[in-house]
């Protein structure tokens, strides 16, 4: 039978005994250049992807060729519900997971980010990510072996599925996929959908097969993983955000060369600078996309049924203070300038 923690630890022995053996190395094996592996789950012509690549770009060229950055996108080395694992194991040195993915490692605090309208814009949401909420949370990774470097943004969610979803009401009995999430779970509870958790490389084939009826994705995302193929209505809700922490394993990272660091956390500066500036220009392009396509109606919500949507959503604030922190919630609904 397959041991998936078998496998993670045999391939991370293999990464460091090949790391040890670089670093033992004289002459000209050791002018061989330190190799990263990045892992990621998403497209590469997403903002995660995209960022990725300019990573990449950037950390060759400001090391001189002496770090080597290997992209994997689309789930070519770990699903999201292993990547972490892969990293906190050695298996990978680099990922740029969802935010939600830190609740199961006991990183409750992230799940602030799921909050359903929590944020009223790009603007509203920077001002936690680049002050010191965002440095607060990222240093927290420090006890998980995890090295958090930056918060990269994909953008702003909206609903989908086969029946139009313009009220509350229309969620009822709905099975909607989600990210393993206490915050998204009770998300759709509120609005009387079952949550229904699964891996972003197997959403497209359930909702091509029926085995969900729709999902919440930012539409860089729904577009290309073609989700809009199969979902027939979309909602233009911006209920909640869907970003990324970029880290790497900490005993690596802490055993690289200064200078060496110094250069990636340079190129991890600039390249977070890309990322986040190409999010909302790409998520629009990719709405214009889809509404081209013709397979899916998109709504775009009146203020009565906003209103309606609040109603429904803002009090998962309350019921998930316990878990994520009341002092928590109110600091970031303070930075963010939205008040519940």
């Amino acid at each position: 039978m397959f041991d998936r923690r078998t496998f993670l630890r045999t391939a991370a022995a293999i990464s460091l005994s090949v790391s040890a053996f670089a670093l033992a190395a004289s002459g000209a094996a050791a002018a061989d250049p330190i190799v990263i592996r990045f892992s990621h789950v998403v497209a590469p012509d997403t903002p995660k992807g995209k960022g990725a690549d300019k990573f990449k770009e950037l950390a060759e060229k400001y090391t001189n060729g002496g770090v080597k950055i290997e992209v994997y996108p689309n789930s070519q080395l770990y699903k999201d519900k292993e990547e972490l694992e892969a990293l906190q194991l050695g298996a990978v040195q680099m990922l740029a997971p969802s935010l939600a993915k830190f609740g199961p490692l006991g990183l409750k605090e992230f799940e602030v980010f799921d909050l359903p309208y929590i944020f009223s814009g790009y603007d509203s949401l920077h001002k936690v990510t680049y002050g010191p909420v965002g440095k607060s949370l990222l240093d927290k990774l420090g006890s998980k072996g995890i090295q958090g470097l930056a918060f990269w943004d994909n953008g702003f969610k909206i609903m989908s599925a086969n029946s139009p979803l313009k009220t509350p009401d229309d969620f009822l009995g709905l099975k909607m996929r989600i990210q393993s999430s206490k915050v998204l779970e009770a998300e759709m509870n509120a609005l009387g959908a079952v949550p229904q958790v699964m891996a972003f490389s197997e959403v497209y084939q359930a909702l091509q097969t029926g085995v969900v009826d729709g999902t919440e994705n930012p539409p860089s995302n729904m577009y290309t993983q073609k989700m809009h193929e199969v979902q027939k209505h979309a909602t233009l809700s911006n209920h909640g955000y869907l970003g990324y922490a970029v880290i790497v394993n900490k005993k690596f990272w802490d055993e690289l060369p200064a200078d060496v660091r110094g250069n990636l956390e340079k190129a991890m500066t600039e390249a977070t600078e890309y990322a986040n500036g190409i999010a909302k220009e790409e998520n629009e392009k990719a709405l214009e996309a889809m509404k081209a396509a013709g397979t899916t109606e998109f709504h775009e919500l009146t203020a009565d049924e906003l209103a309606a949507w609040h109603k429904a959503l803002l009090p998962v604030h309350d019921e998930m203070a316990d878990r994520i922190g009341a002092d928590l919630i109110k600091q970031v609904q303070q930075e963010a300038g939205v008040a519940n």
